[in-house]
């Protein structure tokens, strides 16, 4: 996901005030519980008022489910809204809409029985149709969200999108039926082992069609012009000011949702962040480099890694400059910085360096072994090499000097991950001049999307738990490709991977895939994320996942506030 991403609370952007736009995104400061739980462990609800507050670094780009891109809107979607599926505290697919389902003997047909206490907020039941009829609509040409690809297993999904296909835009093809009011027959392209789990996101959600229609150009646009059937309801939602959440009275499992209220508050600056917790008017707030160590033995200190990788985008089809045409020129770029350096001085919140896209302690292969440990790392920072790359890719150019604009967030922190690339590119390549644009978040992500950008400070979380979930952005023309990158070879590996039944070859291709995305240096890795932050010690069970939407409200609660 533009994701992104993970298992982290929002509160303001971790170092560099940001999100993931999926997920992809943008970094973010996250708040972390250090306590966890299962679904059914029932509790009685705490004397206390059940009211949690906190702090987002961002404005939610989008609440219509089958638009949203970025993992903003993606955490705000899954507490208002669910799915088939939900992840529970263990990131276990557990049921949400879906009562059960049962498979066929080779796996690629799911049927779901609908919960038949499943109700939207206005009282009415989520029926069969109400997927039937999201799933269409994200594939529809009117439509065809970013995240349309994300449907892909689903039979007929690829098909439908693209252009030029016999089945190009036939919606009604797609593998997805509603057998009757409860029952939902959903058939794949081949068994994918992810698929349950994918079910819980947002692209994935039902929308009430005669709701939908009736809001026309509106929906989803306000609080009130949404229809919600999650464990919460959006009560309020003030524009780059904040949201408010409100329990849901008629969400089918209520009884185990114990908040009454979150109070969203949209603040950039950590310093703001940090004499908000210190005041007791936030419950929670993400922590800068500079915080970290005058907060080291604070007892409210949490410290988590996560499975979000952070990249540099180095768009081969910039407007403004051939130069990340040239194989050496990305290469030198790679090895002109030092990783190590950049999280320890500039983050400091336990990320690590990346010598990769997928995230180490992310996913098993079929032989149990982590998919990062059977690749190893690529590339290493090598000055020495680097300005040998350089020299050569600016004599394949012929130039001597080459100009290159970083496409920035607009947070503080973010400002100085941009200088640090500037000073550090600038003074270990000769001839190279860096320009810094900073954007807000929204505006960031939309010159991404139009590649309207030389190269760019980006960050991917997981929408599901596979390596698949990274190496399909950067195929051919991919939605979140973004950047004119290309390999038929690197096609072929992620298609023929997508169609296999042998688990075991599927996995090989995939790690053959990541082996030829380094061999052309299409992104230079920067770090897999690590969260620092404050939290009270009276906010209980909040769920972070490690794919998908960043945590759940379903089963926190206050209790012990003084």
């Amino acid at each position: 996901m533009k994701k992104s991403k993970w298992s982290l609370l929002l509160t303001l952007v971790l170092v560099l005030s940001m999100f993931l736009a999926a997920c992809s995104g943008g970094e973010k400061e996250k708040a972390g519980d250090k306590k966890g739980g299962n679904e059914g462990d029932k509790t009685e609800k705490p004397a206390e008022p059940q009211v949690l507050n906190i702090l987002d670094g961002e404005e939610i780009p989008s609440m219509d489910s089958s638009l949203a891109t970025d993992s903003v809107s993606f955490e705000v979607l899954n507490n208002v809204m669910e799915g088939l599926y939900r992840l529970d505290k263990d990131n276990k697919p557990t049921p949400g809409v879906a009562l059960s389902h049962d498979t066929n003997e080779d796996g690629t047909v799911y049927t779901f029985k609908l919960n038949p206490e499943a109700k939207w907020s206005d009282g009415s039941k989520v029926t069969a149709n109400d997927f039937v009829y999201s799933w269409r609509k994200a594939l529809h040409p009117d439509t065809l969200s970013e995240y349309a690809y994300i449907m892909g297993p689903v039979k007929n999904a690829n098909a439908i999108q693209t252009d030029g296909d016999p089945l190009f835009g036939k919606v009604e093809e797609l593998g997805v039926k509603a057998v009757d009011e409860s029952t939902l027959e959903v058939t794949l392209e081949a068994p994918a082992p992810y698929f349950l789990g994918l079910t819980g996101f947002a692209t994935f959600y039902p929308q009430k069609e005669e709701f939908v229609k009736s809001q026309g150009d509106k929906y989803a646009l306000e609080a009130n012009t949404l229809l919600y059937n999650g464990p919460f309801v959006l009560n309020e939602w003030k524009h780059n000011e904040g949201w408010q959440y409100k329990k849901n009275d008629n969400y089918w499992d209520k009884d185990n949702v114990k908040l009454d209220e979150i109070n969203v508050k949209i603040v950039k600056d950590v310093a703001t962040s940090v004499n908000l917790y210190e005041t007791g008017q936030t419950d929670i707030t993400g922590l800068s480099m500079e915080y970290v160590d005058q907060y080291k033995d604070h007892e409210d200190l949490y410290t988590r890694g996560e499975a979000t990788v952070f990249f540099l985008r180095l768009n081969q089809n910039s407007k403004n400059s051939d130069a990340l045409k040239n194989a050496n020129i990305r290469k030198a770029i790679d090895m002109a910085y030092d990783k190590q350096s950049m999280v320890d001085v500039l983050l400091n919140n336990g990320s690590t360096p990346a010598y990769y896209l997928v995230p180490g302690e992310f996913t098993p292969g079929p032989d149990g072994e982590d998919f990062r440990k059977t690749n190893g790392n690529f590339g290493s920072y090598d000055l020495e090499k680097a300005k040998e790359l350089w020299a050569a890719g600016l004599k394949e150019l012929g130039k001597e000097t080459v100009e290159l604009e970083l496409l920035n967030y607009d947070s503080d922190g973010a400002k100085k991950m941009g200088e640090f690339f500037k000073n550090q590119l600038e003074k270990n390549l000769p001839g190279i001049k860096v320009s810094i644009k900073a954007q807000p978040f929204k505006q960031k992500l939309e010159l991404e999307s139009k590649g309207e950008y030389d190269f760019s400070y980006a960050g991917w979380g997981p929408d599901y738990q596979d390596p698949m979930t990274f190496l399909d952005m950067f195929v051919t023309d991919g939605a979140h490709n973004q950047m004119g990158y290309s390999n038929p070879a690197y096609d072929k590996l992620i298609n023929d991977a997508k169609k296999e039944m042998d688990q075991e070859k599927r996995w090989e291709m995939m790690l053959e895939a990541e082996k030829v995305l380094f061999e052309d240096q299409a992104i230079s890795p920067l770090y897999q994320r690590g969260v620092t932050g404050l939290q009270k010690p009276y906010v209980k069970d909040l769920a972070h996942h490690l794919f998908g939407a960043d945590v759940s409200y379903k089963w926190a609660y206050i209790e012990g506030k003084q």
